[in-house]
């Protein structure tokens, strides 16, 4: 049985004016794998990126997230479907513990009180950062910042 792609491009494409950055790029990311874009400066591996996550329109393509067509949705609805960036730079609220950091992007999804505490708890226990719950974000080391930012 052929491995079941759970996020797939078909020949996306991104024109700035008559500048073609991004050219019929076609990506199968199977469940479980890593997978990173390598090229020169300037190939378009950061306007695909963006592309996938929402951040910029394509001009043609199409992109898949478990065989449904997702280049339509916006960045919220991508993000809750599990499409996230992470960029070089740590986005970590400073001067927000790391509950509170994860608590700020988990209230506006509706959940109850009791589910987002869960939520909190499970991905803690998960990423092993669980004794780290009440430090601030301007004391946590660069990798202690992002397994908070994986959290979010």
């Amino acid at each position: 049985m052929k491995p079941v792609s759970i996020l797939e491009t078909r020949n996306l494409v991104k024109e700035y004016r008559a500048r073609r950055v991004v050219d019929q790029v076609n990506l199968q990311v199977r469940n479980g794998s890593i997978v990173g874009l390598l090229g020169p400066n300037g190939a378009g591996k950061t306007t695909t990126f963006y592309s996938i996550v929402g951040f910029i329109r394509p001009t043609s393509g199409a992109i898949f997230l478990d065989n449904r067509e997702i280049q339509g949705l916006p960045i919220h609805r991508r993000a809750s479907r599990g499409i996230t960036y992470l960029a070089q730079e740590p986005s970590v609220f400073k001067k927000l513990t790391v509950e509170e950091n994860v608590r700020i992007v988990l209230e506006p999804l509706g959940l109850t009180r009791n589910e987002i505490n869960n939520r909190i708890s499970e991905l803690m226990a998960e990423l092993k950062i669980e004794y780290l719950a009440e430090n601030k974000g301007h004391a946590l080391s660069g990798g202690e910042r992002r397994r908070v930012e994986i959290m979010r």
